[in-house]
Protein backbone atom coordinates (compact mmCIF):
# COMPACT_ATOMS: atom_id res chain seq x y z
CA UNK A 1 0.00 0.00 0.00
CA UNK A 2 1.85 2.91 -1.16
CA UNK A 3 0.65 5.98 1.05
CA UNK A 4 -1.46 9.35 -1.17
CA UNK A 5 0.22 12.73 -0.24
CA UNK A 6 -3.42 13.77 -0.53
CA UNK A 7 -4.63 11.81 2.73
CA UNK A 8 -3.75 14.31 5.25
CA UNK A 9 -5.42 17.06 3.52
CA UNK A 10 -8.34 15.03 2.65
CA UNK A 11 -8.85 14.65 6.02
CA UNK A 12 -8.53 18.00 6.97
CA UNK A 13 -11.09 18.91 4.42
CA UNK A 14 -14.18 16.39 5.85
CA UNK A 15 -13.60 18.40 8.55
CA UNK A 16 -14.40 21.73 7.47
CA UNK A 17 -16.64 21.31 4.58
CA UNK A 18 -19.88 19.50 4.41
CA UNK A 19 -19.27 17.80 0.88
CA UNK A 20 -16.25 17.19 -0.46
CA UNK A 21 -15.44 15.72 -4.11
CA UNK A 22 -12.77 13.54 -4.34
CA UNK A 23 -12.13 13.75 -8.37
CA UNK A 24 -9.63 12.47 -11.31
CA UNK A 25 -9.59 10.31 -14.05
CA UNK A 26 -10.84 6.38 -13.49
CA UNK A 27 -8.52 4.24 -11.67
CA UNK A 28 -6.32 6.22 -9.98
CA UNK A 29 -7.21 4.85 -6.61
CA UNK A 30 -9.95 7.24 -5.65
CA UNK A 31 -12.13 4.33 -4.10
CA UNK A 32 -9.19 2.79 -2.09
CA UNK A 33 -8.02 6.28 -0.84
CA UNK A 34 -11.77 6.98 0.04
CA UNK A 35 -12.58 3.97 1.93
CA UNK A 36 -8.91 3.26 4.00
CA UNK A 37 -9.90 6.90 5.45
CA UNK A 38 -9.80 7.16 9.41
CA UNK A 39 -12.31 9.54 9.76
CA UNK A 40 -13.39 9.07 13.62
CA UNK A 41 -17.24 8.02 12.24
CA UNK A 42 -18.66 4.90 10.44
CA UNK A 43 -18.35 5.32 6.58
CA UNK A 44 -21.25 4.14 4.71
CA UNK A 45 -20.50 3.58 0.82
CA UNK A 46 -22.47 3.25 -2.56
CA UNK A 47 -20.75 2.62 -5.99
CA UNK A 48 -23.58 4.55 -8.23
CA UNK A 49 -22.27 2.11 -11.23
CA UNK A 50 -23.52 -0.92 -9.22
CA UNK A 51 -27.31 -1.21 -10.11
CA UNK A 52 -28.29 -2.42 -6.42
CA UNK A 53 -26.91 0.84 -4.82
CA UNK A 54 -28.33 3.05 -7.23
CA UNK A 55 -31.59 1.27 -6.82
CA UNK A 56 -31.27 2.32 -2.89
CA UNK A 57 -31.96 5.88 -4.35
CA UNK A 58 -35.26 5.73 -5.68
CA UNK A 59 -36.09 7.97 -2.86
CA UNK A 60 -32.66 9.43 -1.67
CA UNK A 61 -33.63 11.61 0.78
CA UNK A 62 -35.46 8.47 2.22
CA UNK A 63 -32.69 6.81 2.43
CA UNK A 64 -29.58 9.13 3.19
CA UNK A 65 -31.74 10.34 6.26
CA UNK A 66 -30.88 7.49 7.90
CA UNK A 67 -27.18 7.94 7.52
CA UNK A 68 -27.14 11.51 9.35
CA UNK A 69 -24.42 9.85 11.83
CA UNK A 70 -22.16 8.53 9.20
CA UNK A 71 -20.19 9.68 6.13
CA UNK A 72 -21.09 8.86 3.44
CA UNK A 73 -19.15 7.69 -0.08
CA UNK A 74 -20.78 8.80 -3.10
CA UNK A 75 -18.66 6.54 -5.74
CA UNK A 76 -19.10 7.88 -9.60
CA UNK A 77 -21.70 10.38 -8.15
CA UNK A 78 -21.55 11.96 -11.75
CA UNK A 79 -24.08 9.09 -13.04
CA UNK A 80 -26.95 10.65 -10.43
CA UNK A 81 -27.04 14.06 -11.22
CA UNK A 82 -30.64 14.75 -9.90
CA UNK A 83 -29.16 14.12 -6.36
CA UNK A 84 -27.09 17.50 -5.84
CA UNK A 85 -30.44 19.11 -5.04
CA UNK A 86 -31.02 16.23 -2.43
CA UNK A 87 -27.77 16.56 -0.96
CA UNK A 88 -27.98 20.46 -0.42
CA UNK A 89 -30.99 20.27 1.25
CA UNK A 90 -29.65 17.50 3.67
CA UNK A 91 -26.69 19.44 4.82
CA UNK A 92 -28.62 22.74 4.89
CA UNK A 93 -31.12 21.05 7.36
CA UNK A 94 -28.23 19.24 9.45
CA UNK A 95 -26.43 22.61 9.30
CA UNK A 96 -29.03 24.42 11.11
CA UNK A 97 -28.99 21.35 13.67
CA UNK A 98 -25.54 22.44 14.35
CA UNK A 99 -23.68 19.69 12.07
CA UNK A 100 -20.38 21.68 10.46
CA UNK A 101 -18.17 18.15 9.70
CA UNK A 102 -18.54 16.63 6.45
CA UNK A 103 -21.32 14.21 5.84
CA UNK A 104 -20.52 13.57 1.78
CA UNK A 105 -17.90 12.44 0.06
CA UNK A 106 -18.17 12.51 -3.70
CA UNK A 107 -16.36 10.37 -5.80
CA UNK A 108 -16.28 11.50 -9.81
CA UNK A 109 -13.72 10.72 -12.61
CA UNK A 110 -13.63 14.25 -13.82
CA UNK A 111 -16.46 14.43 -15.28
CA UNK A 112 -17.28 18.15 -16.08
CA UNK A 113 -21.28 17.24 -16.01
CA UNK A 114 -20.09 16.55 -12.27
CA UNK A 115 -18.67 19.98 -12.18
CA UNK A 116 -21.06 21.94 -13.06
CA UNK A 117 -23.96 20.20 -11.37
CA UNK A 118 -22.21 20.84 -8.26
CA UNK A 119 -21.28 24.10 -9.04
CA UNK A 120 -24.83 25.12 -9.37
CA UNK A 121 -26.03 22.71 -6.12
CA UNK A 122 -23.40 23.09 -3.38
CA UNK A 123 -22.01 25.93 -4.41
CA UNK A 124 -20.26 27.46 -0.78
CA UNK A 125 -20.86 23.79 0.78
CA UNK A 126 -18.27 21.85 -0.76
CA UNK A 127 -14.41 21.71 -1.49
CA UNK A 128 -12.63 20.42 -4.41
CA UNK A 129 -9.46 17.82 -4.17
CA UNK A 130 -7.77 16.22 -7.21
CA UNK A 131 -6.73 12.91 -6.93
CA UNK A 132 -3.66 12.58 -9.53
CA UNK A 133 -1.94 8.87 -10.60
CA UNK A 134 1.39 8.20 -8.57
CA UNK A 135 3.27 11.56 -7.86
CA UNK A 136 7.14 10.68 -8.24
CA UNK A 137 7.46 11.53 -4.38
CA UNK A 138 4.98 9.48 -3.32
CA UNK A 139 7.30 6.10 -4.05
CA UNK A 140 9.30 4.83 -2.27
CA UNK A 141 13.21 5.81 -2.91
CA UNK A 142 12.82 8.39 -5.83
CA UNK A 143 15.56 8.77 -7.71
CA UNK A 144 15.43 4.51 -8.23
CA UNK A 145 11.83 4.24 -8.98
CA UNK A 146 12.18 7.11 -11.54
CA UNK A 147 12.70 5.57 -15.08
CA UNK A 148 9.98 2.96 -14.14
CA UNK A 149 7.53 5.81 -13.34
CA UNK A 150 8.78 7.37 -16.19
CA UNK A 151 8.08 4.24 -18.54
CA UNK A 152 4.80 2.85 -16.81
CA UNK A 153 3.41 6.01 -15.67
CA UNK A 154 1.98 6.82 -12.45
CA UNK A 155 -1.83 4.94 -12.62
CA UNK A 156 -1.51 2.13 -9.61
CA UNK A 157 -2.32 -1.21 -11.90
CA UNK A 158 0.36 -0.13 -14.52
CA UNK A 159 2.92 1.18 -12.34
CA UNK A 160 2.70 -1.82 -9.90
CA UNK A 161 2.42 -4.50 -12.41
CA UNK A 162 4.41 -7.65 -12.10
CA UNK A 163 5.91 -7.18 -15.15
CA UNK A 164 6.44 -4.83 -18.58
CA UNK A 165 3.82 -6.54 -20.52
CA UNK A 166 1.13 -6.98 -17.80
CA UNK A 167 1.98 -2.89 -16.92
CA UNK A 168 1.99 -2.22 -21.06
CA UNK A 169 -1.85 -4.72 -21.79
CA UNK A 170 -3.15 -2.94 -18.66
CA UNK A 171 -2.78 0.62 -20.08
CA UNK A 172 -3.90 -0.89 -23.57
CA UNK A 173 -7.26 -1.86 -21.68
CA UNK A 174 -7.87 1.54 -19.82
CA UNK A 175 -7.01 3.04 -23.29
CA UNK A 176 -9.46 0.99 -24.91
CA UNK A 177 -11.97 1.31 -22.03
CA UNK A 178 -12.10 4.80 -22.53
CA UNK A 179 -13.17 5.25 -26.49
CA UNK A 180 -14.84 2.46 -26.63
CA UNK A 181 -17.32 3.55 -23.51
CA UNK A 182 -16.19 6.27 -21.03
CA UNK A 183 -16.20 8.96 -24.12
CA UNK A 184 -18.98 7.82 -25.70
CA UNK A 185 -21.25 8.24 -22.51
CA UNK A 186 -19.94 11.44 -22.38
CA UNK A 187 -21.87 11.96 -25.18
CA UNK A 188 -19.16 11.68 -27.81
CA UNK A 189 -20.29 9.91 -31.14
CA UNK A 190 -17.60 9.43 -33.39
CA UNK A 191 -16.15 5.37 -33.69
CA UNK A 192 -13.85 4.23 -31.61
CA UNK A 193 -11.42 4.06 -33.94
CA UNK A 194 -11.62 7.96 -34.89
CA UNK A 195 -10.73 8.67 -30.75
CA UNK A 196 -8.03 6.22 -31.03
CA UNK A 197 -6.54 7.91 -33.82
CA UNK A 198 -7.36 11.26 -32.48
CA UNK A 199 -5.67 10.07 -28.67
CA UNK A 200 -2.56 8.69 -30.79
CA UNK A 201 -1.63 11.57 -33.18
CA UNK A 202 -2.13 13.83 -29.84
CA UNK A 203 0.79 11.34 -28.36
CA UNK A 204 2.87 12.05 -31.44
CA UNK A 205 2.79 15.65 -30.92
CA UNK A 206 3.32 16.15 -26.79
CA UNK A 207 4.72 19.18 -25.72
CA UNK A 208 3.68 20.91 -29.42
CA UNK A 209 1.23 23.95 -30.19
CA UNK A 210 -1.17 21.88 -31.62
CA UNK A 211 -2.65 22.81 -34.58
CA UNK A 212 -6.49 21.38 -34.64
CA UNK A 213 -7.52 23.26 -38.08
CA UNK A 214 -5.05 20.42 -39.57
CA UNK A 215 -5.32 17.50 -36.66
CA UNK A 216 -9.27 17.75 -37.71
CA UNK A 217 -8.59 17.68 -41.09
CA UNK A 218 -6.56 14.44 -41.17
CA UNK A 219 -9.34 12.74 -39.08
CA UNK A 220 -11.91 13.91 -41.74
CA UNK A 221 -13.56 16.13 -39.17
CA UNK A 222 -13.77 19.98 -38.42
CA UNK A 223 -12.02 22.48 -36.15
CA UNK A 224 -14.63 22.45 -33.94
CA UNK A 225 -15.35 18.74 -33.08
CA UNK A 226 -11.49 18.54 -32.59
CA UNK A 227 -11.81 20.89 -30.00
CA UNK A 228 -14.73 19.42 -28.33
CA UNK A 229 -12.75 16.20 -28.01
CA UNK A 230 -9.58 18.15 -26.76
CA UNK A 231 -11.45 19.72 -23.77
CA UNK A 232 -13.02 16.75 -22.92
CA UNK A 233 -9.86 14.76 -22.37
CA UNK A 234 -8.47 17.95 -20.66
CA UNK A 235 -11.75 17.73 -18.11
CA UNK A 236 -11.25 14.25 -17.71
CA UNK A 237 -7.35 14.98 -16.46
CA UNK A 238 -6.09 12.84 -19.40
CA UNK A 239 -4.50 16.06 -20.94
CA UNK A 240 -3.02 19.28 -19.93
CA UNK A 241 -2.28 22.54 -21.58
CA UNK A 242 0.05 24.39 -20.64
CA UNK A 243 -1.05 27.84 -21.18
CA UNK A 244 1.41 30.73 -22.71
CA UNK A 245 2.96 33.44 -20.75
CA UNK A 246 0.61 36.25 -21.21
CA UNK A 247 2.47 39.10 -19.61
CA UNK A 248 2.95 41.88 -22.64
CA UNK A 249 6.81 41.55 -22.83
CA UNK A 250 7.33 43.81 -25.69
CA UNK A 251 8.46 40.87 -28.23
CA UNK A 252 6.21 38.88 -30.62
CA UNK A 253 5.20 35.92 -28.45
CA UNK A 254 4.14 32.72 -29.48
CA UNK A 255 0.65 32.76 -27.87
CA UNK A 256 -1.22 29.29 -28.23
CA UNK A 257 -0.89 26.80 -25.21
CA UNK A 258 1.34 23.12 -25.09
CA UNK A 259 -0.66 19.92 -24.78
CA UNK A 260 0.10 16.85 -22.81
CA UNK A 261 -0.74 13.96 -22.69
CA UNK A 262 -0.68 13.81 -18.26
CA UNK A 263 0.35 10.40 -17.45
CA UNK A 264 3.81 9.14 -19.56
CA UNK A 265 2.50 5.73 -19.09
CA UNK A 266 -0.27 6.32 -21.36
CA UNK A 267 1.43 7.83 -23.52
CA UNK A 268 3.66 5.55 -24.37
CA UNK A 269 1.40 3.26 -24.82
CA UNK A 270 -0.54 5.23 -27.50
CA UNK A 271 3.13 5.87 -29.33
CA UNK A 272 3.46 1.89 -29.50
CA UNK A 273 6.53 2.29 -27.01
CA UNK A 274 6.37 -1.01 -24.83
CA UNK A 275 9.60 -0.47 -23.06
CA UNK A 276 12.23 1.91 -21.88
CA UNK A 277 14.35 0.80 -24.29
CA UNK A 278 11.81 1.74 -27.45
CA UNK A 279 11.22 5.60 -25.59
CA UNK A 280 15.12 6.40 -25.59
CA UNK A 281 15.15 5.31 -28.87
CA UNK A 282 12.54 7.12 -30.44
CA UNK A 283 12.25 10.87 -31.56
CA UNK A 284 9.68 11.26 -29.03
CA UNK A 285 12.01 11.05 -25.79
CA UNK A 286 12.95 14.35 -25.41
CA UNK A 287 9.05 15.25 -24.91
CA UNK A 288 7.83 12.37 -23.21
CA UNK A 289 10.78 13.21 -20.51
CA UNK A 290 9.79 17.42 -20.90
CA UNK A 291 5.39 16.02 -20.14
CA UNK A 292 6.55 13.76 -17.15
CA UNK A 293 8.83 16.27 -15.40
CA UNK A 294 6.13 18.87 -15.51
CA UNK A 295 3.64 17.27 -13.99
CA UNK A 296 4.99 16.19 -11.23
CA UNK A 297 6.36 19.48 -10.84
CA UNK A 298 2.69 21.09 -11.19
CA UNK A 299 1.29 18.77 -8.55
CA UNK A 300 3.50 20.13 -6.12
CA UNK A 301 3.07 23.40 -6.85
CA UNK A 302 1.74 25.52 -3.33
CA UNK A 303 -1.74 26.56 -3.89
CA UNK A 304 -1.82 30.37 -5.74
CA UNK A 305 1.08 29.53 -7.91
CA UNK A 306 1.03 29.89 -11.77
CA UNK A 307 2.60 28.01 -14.95
CA UNK A 308 3.10 28.67 -18.24
CA UNK A 309 5.19 28.25 -21.14
CA UNK A 310 7.38 31.32 -22.82
CA UNK A 311 8.44 31.45 -26.61
CA UNK A 312 9.28 33.94 -29.07
CA UNK A 313 8.86 33.87 -32.79
CA UNK A 314 12.53 34.40 -32.99
CA UNK A 315 13.06 30.73 -31.32
CA UNK A 316 13.86 31.66 -27.45
CA UNK A 317 12.06 29.54 -25.20
CA UNK A 318 11.45 28.27 -21.44
CA UNK A 319 9.84 25.29 -20.80
CA UNK A 320 7.75 26.22 -17.30
CA UNK A 321 7.28 29.61 -16.35
CA UNK A 322 6.41 29.52 -12.35
CA UNK A 323 5.28 32.97 -11.06
CA UNK A 324 4.70 32.17 -6.76
CA UNK A 325 2.16 33.41 -5.01
CA UNK A 326 4.45 36.33 -3.77
CA UNK A 327 5.09 37.31 -7.34
CA UNK A 328 8.96 35.34 -7.72
CA UNK A 329 8.96 34.41 -10.66
CA UNK A 330 11.44 31.52 -11.79
CA UNK A 331 12.58 29.63 -15.36
CA UNK A 332 12.69 25.90 -15.85
CA UNK A 333 14.31 24.36 -18.51
CA UNK A 334 13.84 20.71 -18.58
CA UNK A 335 16.76 18.88 -19.83
CA UNK A 336 17.46 14.90 -20.37
CA UNK A 337 21.42 15.03 -19.63
CA UNK A 338 23.44 15.09 -16.89
CA UNK A 339 25.80 18.08 -18.05
CA UNK A 340 23.60 20.86 -18.61
CA UNK A 341 24.64 24.43 -19.76
CA UNK A 342 23.23 27.99 -19.96
CA UNK A 343 22.28 28.77 -23.25
CA UNK A 344 22.21 32.64 -24.40
CA UNK A 345 18.38 31.93 -25.84
CA UNK A 346 17.85 30.52 -21.96
CA UNK A 347 19.81 34.57 -20.25
CA UNK A 348 17.37 36.55 -22.61
CA UNK A 349 14.41 34.70 -21.98
CA UNK A 350 15.13 35.39 -17.97
CA UNK A 351 15.94 38.65 -18.98
CA UNK A 352 12.61 39.62 -20.76
CA UNK A 353 10.47 37.75 -18.18
CA UNK A 354 12.56 39.24 -15.14
CA UNK A 355 12.91 36.05 -13.37
CA UNK A 356 14.31 36.06 -10.14
CA UNK A 357 16.14 32.11 -10.61
CA UNK A 358 16.64 30.03 -13.10
CA UNK A 359 16.84 25.97 -12.86
CA UNK A 360 17.79 23.62 -15.22
CA UNK A 361 16.22 20.81 -14.26
CA UNK A 362 18.43 16.82 -14.93
CA UNK A 363 17.20 13.30 -13.86
CA UNK A 364 19.45 13.14 -11.34
CA UNK A 365 21.95 14.54 -8.88
CA UNK A 366 22.77 17.24 -6.11
CA UNK A 367 22.27 20.97 -7.38
CA UNK A 368 24.82 22.66 -7.94
CA UNK A 369 25.24 26.22 -9.93
CA UNK A 370 25.62 26.87 -13.47
CA UNK A 371 25.90 30.85 -13.48
CA UNK A 372 24.78 33.03 -10.46
CA UNK A 373 21.46 32.91 -11.45
CA UNK A 374 21.10 29.44 -12.86
CA UNK A 375 21.69 25.74 -10.80
CA UNK A 376 21.44 22.57 -12.08
CA UNK A 377 19.02 19.99 -10.10
CA UNK A 378 18.22 16.76 -9.86
CA UNK A 379 14.15 16.39 -10.44
CA UNK A 380 13.51 14.82 -7.14
CA UNK A 381 15.73 17.22 -5.20
CA UNK A 382 13.75 20.33 -7.06
CA UNK A 383 10.56 18.30 -6.15
CA UNK A 384 11.25 18.68 -2.64
CA UNK A 385 12.23 22.44 -2.39
CA UNK A 386 9.16 23.72 -4.61
CA UNK A 387 6.23 22.44 -1.77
Amino acid sequence: MISRQLNSTLIQRLGQTPAVALLGSRQVGKTTLARDLDVGKPTHYLDLERPSDLAKLADPELYLSSFADQLVILDEVQRLPDLFPVLRSLIDERRRAGEQACQFLLLGSASPDLLQQTSESLAGRISYLELTPFQLLELPQPERAMHTHWERGGYPDSYLATDAETSLQWRDDFITSYVERYLPQQGITALPMVLRRFCSMLAHQQGATINLSKLAGSLGIDGKTARRYLDLLEGLYLVRSLPPWSRNAGKRLVKSAKVYWRDSGILHALASLPTLEHVLGHPLCGASWEGYCIEQILNRLPKGATASHYRTQAGAEVDLVIEQPDGNLSAVEIKRTLSPKVTPGLIESMETLRADRGFIVIPEGKSYPLSKTVSAIGLAEYLQTIC
